[in-house]
């Protein structure tokens, strides 16, 4: 089989920017020298430790331990081939590869840059057909909508045919197999093996992914004729997964990014996705045949880089019985997000699409005018089905409503429901507290960390940063290790000196103190050599230390910053030391001799520490 010359392999990786393609799908922001950091897209996180170093061509998270270039990025993410991943970089910058063993690209019978390619042939199929006569009705639903040709043309809206075989026929005049087009959910197969055009009479809206390939479509029937469903999307394959992609994403990632705050407009469906952005909310998605869900929100936090509460997302619900059981649906992970989440419901219960026929896109715009937080949204649509003229109606209804605001982690926040709540009902602030309370502790939380078991024998996990606590001290002595693991040989050396001889508090990075402590530093790789000699449990924390992000501007800085933090360990030793000094004095006779030493020890201590301040 041909395979992609070395050099050219080389070539590509060195002409792309590694951050330019994770930047497609992760927020990334600047996080010291030479490194830029967001949410990692390899596992659930809600605190960034997903880090990209551009100069380097490398990434590495430290919450999962993923780590690799940019083949290796997109081969996880797209899961392709290597030779698949390096044709797809070099499509990008307009590389031409040159093939061993005199041959072109690689076949490629059932890859998935084939599914990309079928998909994105039927995508201008489409296209081309919603000009055709026959497409007359679809042309006129669209403007129906309030949707223009150049509408349609910016979101690339299409038309399927009539027929059992126009798709088929013409993908398959372009290369394609009839396999690849089953595979990719374009044509669909009878009982007697037959094959036929999946989508037939519809208006068709490709669906892309974040990164804008056509991964699949939704399709809205248009005649009476049509014995389908209203809607019918392509089918699960292995490209399209319904709950892990967002209608309008690619489109609105660029200006969700750039916002201040940050805001996500989910909505429910690709019309009103059209109209948001028509009304200039061009930060409106939209769930794809499914209920919006966990995977949906791990999308939009990278997407955000929700890594505060400053961002928002803002749900827009039908007023109806359907529209309020989507939101009690959504509220179930809305708080998953680290930005605030609310709800915005049109008057009359008009969806965004027919809100802006019937009133403008002003209206739409002042949707966001009107919109309330989910907490309380959810809260009203449970007191909402009871009677709260009667005292059993009350109860019933806190009964119902309490688990809702136990639901809220933030504890600057619940007290403020508990007060709403206790407004809305009309009942004494204390009940509604004890009730919320009692529901608290009904039942363990869902964000609460699972801890397997420790089989006897086994071997026991592997210390990382993460597991250890978030105190002071702690912070104090990872940044200190981290500026002498990294910035070493421009720290004094009797300051370093004395600062490793200085035991820590927090035992695992105290292991690794004395592992550095141990080693002769005069030698290159010196760091590496230290964390090899840790015992096994502790190399992880050791490796994270030595490639963290050390905050600072310049070189300069950094190294001023670790002679720093190397004195700010000493100072921290000896405030300690004279802080048992001074329960001392307070305990022995002052002109003993006991009390002369510890006086004498503590204005050494003082001038020490005066020393120390003010290198």
């Amino acid at each position: 089989m041909p395979r992609i010359r070395q050099s050219d392999v080389e070539a590509v990786k060195s002409q792309v920017n590694i951050a330019d393609i994770i930047g497609e799908r992760v927020a990334l922001k600047s996080a010291g020298i030479g490194s830029m950091k967001g949410l990692c897209p390899f596992h659930d996180e809600k605190s960034p430790s997903f880090n990209v170093r551009p100069a380097q061509g490398f990434y590495h998270c430290f919450g999962c331990g993923e780590s690799g270039d940019v083949y290796t990025f997109l081969r996880e993410m797209d899961h392709l081939t290597f030779a698949e991943a390096v044709e797809k970089v070099a499509q990008r910058i307009g590389y031409q590869l040159t093939y061993e063993e005199g041959g072109g690209p690689a076949p490629e019978a059932s890859g998935r840059s084939r599914l990309f390619a079928a998909n994105s042939a039927a995508a201008e199929f489409f296209r081309r057909q919603l000009l055709s006569p026959e497409a007359e009705t679809a042309r006129a639903f669209l403007g129906g909508r309030g949707f223009d040709p150049g509408a349609a043309a910016h979101f690339s809206v299409g038309y399927a045919p009539k027929g059992w075989d126009h798709l088929m026929n013409a993908l398959t005049a372009q290369g394609f197999t009839r396999d690849e087009l089953i595979l990719a959910g374009l044509v669909s197969t009878n009982q007697r093996g037959g094959v036929y055009d999946r989508f037939r009479g519809r208006l068709v809206w490709p669906i892309r992914d974040v990164t804008g390939q056509t991964i699949g479509f939704g399709a809205r029937k248009l005649y009476d004729d049509d014995k389908g469903p209203k809607y019918l999307n392509t089918p699960e394959t292995p490209v399209y997964k319904k709950n892990q992609v967002l209608y309008g994403l690619d489109l609105a990632k660029k200006d969700i990014s750039r916002g201040d705050p940050k805001r996500v407009i989910v909505v429910e469906g690709y019309t009103d996705v059209m109209a948001c952005h028509l009304a200039g909310l061009t930060t409106a998605v939209a769930t794809c045949g499914t209920a919006f869900g966990t995977e949906h929100i791990k999308m939009l936090r990278r997407v955000m880089g929700d890594d505060s509460a400053q961002g928002e997302v803002v749900f827009t619900f039908d007023g109806d019985e359907a529209g309020q059981k989507a939101a009690i649906r959504a509220f179930a992970d809305a708080d998953r997000f680290s930005a605030q989440t609310f709800v915005a419901v049109a008057p009359d219960g008009l969806d965004p699409c027919d809100l802006r026929l019937e009133r403008g896109d002003g209206a739409v715009r002042g949707l966001l005018d009107h919109r309330v937080p989910m907490f309380e949204f959810v809260i009203d649509q449970k007191l909402a089905g009871f009677p709260l003229t009667s005292v059993e109606g009350r109860v019933g209804a806190l009964r119902a409503a309490a688990p809702i605001v136990a639901e809220i982690r933030d504890q600057l926040l619940r007290p403020g429901y508990e007060r709403v709540l206790a407004q809305r009902l009309g009942m004494d602030p204390t009940d509604v507290r004890r009730e919320v309370e009692r529901a608290s502790k009904g039942g363990q939380r869902r964000e609460e960390t699972f801890v397997p078991p420790v089989t006897e024998g086994a071997a026991p996990p592997a210390v990382t940063l993460a597991a250890l606590p978030r105190t002071t001290d702690v912070a104090v002595e990872r940044d200190a290790l981290t500026g002498v693991l990294q910035y070493g040989h421009k720290i004094d050396p009797d300051l370093l000196h004395r600062a490793l001889l200085t035991p820590f508090r927090a035992g695992p990075l105290d292991a690794v103190r004395a592992a550095i402590s141990a080693v002769d530093r005069s030698k290159p790789g010196w760091g590496q050599t230290a964390i090899d000699s840790l015992p096994v449990v502790l190399r992880q924390l050791g490796g994270e230390l030595l490639m963290r992000d050390f905050p600072a501007r310049d070189e300069e800085h950094a190294a001023r910053s670790a002679n720093a933090l190397c004195r700010r360990i000493l100072i921290r030793a000896i405030d300690a030391e004279k802080h048992e000094l001074i329960g001392a004095v307070q305990r022995v006779p002052p002109e003993s001799d006991e009390g002369r030493a510890v006086r004498i020890r503590m204005r050494d201590l003082d001038h020490a520490r005066t020393r120390l301040a003010e290198e």
